[in-house]
């Protein structure tokens, strides 16, 4: 390959060969632009005159698995039909970068299968350029995401650590995309999102949520005629909150016999009955404490029966079935249960409206485990925005837990 070929294959075909040569490991080319093809990079007319030249180095794909570098003589001009004074244009140089523009999409393929380290390491630059090269990608292609065909949301908030402590998170229910991420929790957290969404013209039809006020509100606000769908796995975790609580004051209230039999019933209480272990004879462990205290027992069964809410032939049926839960559980008279009743009663449209759209915060629990795994792979981001950036492509599978 003759040395005009090589400089072609960088893009860099217009710029004339100076120099080639190995610099401890390290594959350099140098080149300058002929006088013949100056012109300007402002407006792009060839009457310029010369006011010297500045030389750049920027780093190009791999040659033979060393790392490569072109060094470019750019000369300064000045312009007579414009009158400007500016830098020729670098061959195939991204704008302000010191990397070409291959190098940079040669980052962007490698970052599917390797970490940032594995590729500085392997290219020979900074980890910092590689991250910012990913970061200028992913802003690109992902830092806007488009609210126009958006039909069904999940919203909820994650924990990030003692720093920034809570993100609020809003997702495309129908793809699993990170649509909007805003920092802190509540009604507050969700401000920017709705401005955006109103000037998208968005036909929002329902929202899944957990039962906060703030998000209730919030909503009712701003999508006052999209349906709002209470999550059902945020219920049956309060229900099951509310059954432990109920555990713990039986315990502390039980006499020595008792105590023995409740010691490591947690986890039973909280087990779906057909989820229990034959093996360690868990569902007869299980019956026997029930069958030693009634408010346990009471509160078992109702917490098993709660899930027949969402398996009713209709929406008629489920308003029966939950009023007539309520009602069981305030008859028992036992606080705890009655206060879940309340709260249930207190949500029932949102409940109810699950047989309108059956929806749940479901996707929006697998975007949080993948939230997670990405911020244990980097052991946290301190640079917020690029964290937040990895976040709206998580839903893209080249995009996962490399850091």
């Amino acid at each position: 390959m003759s040395t005009k070929q090589l400089y072609r294959a960088f893009g860099c075909s217009h710029y004339s060969p100076v120099d080639c040569r190995g610099e401890e490991g390290v594959f350099v080319l140098e080149m300058e632009c002929p006088r013949e093809k100056e012109c300007c990079s402002g407006c792009g007319s060839r009457d310029v005159i010369r006011r010297g030249s500045r030389q750049r180095q920027v780093v190009a794909p791999p040659l033979a698995l060393k790392t490569t570098k072109l060094l470019i003589n750019v000369p300064r001009l000045e312009c007579r039909n414009c009158g400007r004074v500016l830098q020729a244009a670098t061959p195939n140089v991204m704008p302000g970068c010191n990397h070409t523009r291959p190098f940079a999409r040669l980052v962007v393929s490698l970052r599917a299968m390797m970490t940032i380290k594995d590729i500085a390491r392997y290219l020979g630059v900074s980890e910092s350029m590689i991250r910012g090269i990913e970061k200028k990608y992913l802003k690109r292609n992902f830092g806007k995401p488009k609210l126009k065909r958006l039909k069904v949301l999940a919203i909820d908030e994650i924990y990030i650590g003692k720093s920034k402590k809570f993100l609020t998170i809003v997702i495309d229910w129908t793809t699993g995309a990170i649509v909007f991420v805003g920092e802190g929790k509540g009604e507050k957290a969700l401000k920017p999102f709705w401005k955006r969404l109103q000037g998208s013209g968005a036909k929002i039809e329902a929202v899944a949520t957990d039962m906060s006020s703030a998000y209730y509100a919030a909503v009712q606000k701003n999508l006052p005629n999209a349906k709002l769908v209470f999550d059902r796995f945020h219920i049956v975790k309060l229900m099951n909150e509310k059954l432990d609580q109920l555990r713990r004051e039986v315990q502390n209230e039980a006499d020595a016999m008792l105590k023995k039999t409740i010691k490591g019933l947690r986890w039973l209480l909280l087990k779906h009955a057909d989820n229990l272990d034959p093996e360690r004879n868990e569902a007869q462990r299980l019956q026997e404490a029930l069958e030693l205290n009634r408010s346990l027992h009471i509160g078992y069964y109702l917490k098993e029966d709660l899930a027949q809410i969402w398996t009713q032939g209709s929406k008629a049926s489920a308003t029966i079935f939950l009023d007539d839960w309520c009602r069981r559980a305030r008859a028992t008279g036992i606080r705890v249960l009655q206060t879940m009743a309340n709260t249930l009663q207190d949500h029932r449209t949102g409940i109810l409206n699950w047989y309108d759209y059956p929806i749940s915060s479901g996707p929006m629990e697998g975007v949080n485990n993948k939230i997670g795994a990405l911020q244990r792979a980097a052991y946290g981001y301190r640079d917020q925005q690029y964290f937040i950036l990895k976040l709206f492509a998580l839903h893209e599978a080249k995009f996962k837990f490399l850091v």
